[in-house]
């Protein structure tokens, strides 16, 4: 399962149910002890580059962009009750949200891993 970033450090990974996104462990360590998260409602359409989430540190609020378009099928309700655990796991149980792509296809200009740590070592 390919997982791709965007320079905003979302993740994105597809399988048969849609698309998971979340954040990258960078973007999560760079903000510290995350305090809130918001996510937005199931059913919910985004375009790509929409602001569609928001997560809040002791250090700094930050948006989560939409890497693709699509519309909201899934949030992951025990990062709104938990938001520690986008600290502890964040390119795993720590997802955000659940995508049904309206054009898979936006995902061919996200970065792989490889282009990604190579993009972290500019910053």
């Amino acid at each position: 399962m390919t997982v791709k970033y965007t320079k905003d450090h979302e993740w994105i990974r597809f399988d048969d149910s849609g698309a998971t996104i979340g954040i990258s462990a960078h973007a999560a360590e760079q903000l510290g002890d995350v305090v809130f998260v918001e996510l937005p409602e199931i059913g919910k359409t985004f375009a790509k580059g929409d602001d569609m989430a928001v997560v809040e540190s002791v250090k700094a609020a930050s948006d989560v962009y939409a890497p693709i378009a699509g519309e909201v099928i899934e949030i992951n309700q025990s990062i709104v009750d938990d938001p520690a655990g986008v600290n502890a796991d964040p390119q795993g149980a720590a997802w955000f949200v659940k995508l049904k792509p309206t054009n898979p296809a936006d995902a061919d200009e996200l970065m792989d891993e490889a282009a990604y740590n190579s993009f972290l070592d500019t910053i």
